[in-house]
């Protein structure tokens, strides 16, 4: 057989051989989510969300709070470290 015919089936297989391997990667994964949602083990949202916990404003842990007035925004509010940031 002549080097370029066999060149060119070869390119051929391997990339009907690349999307058969695709199409095999995405059924698994839509069945992995598929499972999961069934259990009820967690919602697809839940894996992208990101929980990033409080950070205090002051060293004794208490967080700023928005102030009722504009007299009072030259004294930032304070509140106990037991709550979160509004």
């Amino acid at each position: 057989m002549h080097p370029e015919i066999l060149r060119e089936l070869t390119s051929q297989r391997r990339r009907e051989m690349q999307a058969q391997a695709h199409q095999a990667m995405l059924a698994r994964s839509a069945s992995r989510a598929w499972r999961t949602l069934r259990r009820g083990t967690r919602t697809p949202d839940e894996a992208d969300e990101l929980v990033v916990p409080a950070i205090p404003d002051y060293v004794d842990g208490s967080f700023r709070t928005v102030p009722a007035d504009d007299k009072a925004a030259s004294q930032p509010g304070r509140v106990p470290a037991g709550r979160h940031a509004a």
